[in-house]
């Protein structure tokens, strides 16, 4: 059984994968300061309820875009779970495509797993939408290669900014609207239009620009927590791939064993 990490700048997922598929995963809010005891203790527990146990973990791989927290899960790895992971960006992991742009090494693990699993999943060209702590735009090629892409600032950070910044403006929630007009009412119905349909708007002309750019037609496939929201209100995104991270780490580790 595989035991995949994703750890991004906010939340770090646990993957359990046997016989190819998901079979387990947890979410924990990402912490550079949390202990390898602690990781261990959660991530036990949470196996115990589920009738699973360290032991039947025979492989790891992790994928991180916080290079403070990979010292820890490494040493989780090797000393709970008896292995030595495969850690996404290392020279000894190979991804199976190639990396098309200047320097590969400053390329985030996560865009680059998305990457692999898009082009096994569902072939290119095509681009995946991450919406994560920042929203990113990754182009995979007609042969498989990683291009390069955007990277924007993720919807909660932006309404964070405007609660920060601004004095009398409230915390919201993202949320899709239900109203059939996009002219707010409220200073929250302005918030709310404003961001959801901005982002709406941002996508649809980053995609048409991408598509214009590479001059053919292009699959556009959404992934994390905000992509359905998203994708039920906009025709630019073709599909919705949730899982799309920990099926690249399945992938890549296959491919490496």
């Amino acid at each position: 059984m595989l035991l995949a990490i994703d750890a991004g700048n906010t939340n770090t997922v646990f993957a359990l994968i046997e016989g190819g598929k998901i079979v387990e995963q947890w979410r924990l809010s990402t912490d550079d300061q949390r202990t390898v005891e602690e990781y261990m203790v959660w991530i036990s527990q949470l196996m115990a309820l589920h009738n699973r146990s360290a032991d039947q973990v025979t492989g790891t791989i992790i994928a991180s875009v916080v290079p403070q927290i990979v010292w820890s899960l490494t040493k989780l790895c090797t000393t709970y779970f008896n292995s030595k992971p495969m850690i996404v960006g290392s020279p000894d992991v190979k991804l199976g495509i190639d990396v098309e742009v200047t320097n590969p090494q400053e390329v985030g693990a996560d865009r680059l797993v998305n990457a692999v699993a898009a082009d096994h999943l569902f072939g290119g060209p095509l681009v995946v939408v991450d919406f994560g702590t920042a929203t990113t735009f990754d182009v995979v090629g007609k042969n498989g290669a990683y291009l390069g892409g955007l990277i924007c600032p993720g919807i909660n950070l932006s309404l964070s900014a405007l609660h920060q910044a601004a004095a009398k403006l409230p915390r919201i929630a993202v949320s899709a609207p239900t109203a059939t007009h996009i002219t707010g009412k409220t200073t929250q119905e302005a918030m709310q239009f404003g961001v959801f349909w901005g982002y709406v708007g941002m996508i649809e002309g980053l995609v048409a620009r991408l598509k214009k750019e590479h001059s053919q037609d292009m699959k556009i496939l959404a992934t994390g927590g905000l992509a359905a929201i998203f994708a039920n209100r906009t025709e630019a995104i073709d599909q919705v791939s949730n899982e799309l991270t920990l099926e690249g780490l399945r992938l890549i580790y296959e491919r490496n064993c």
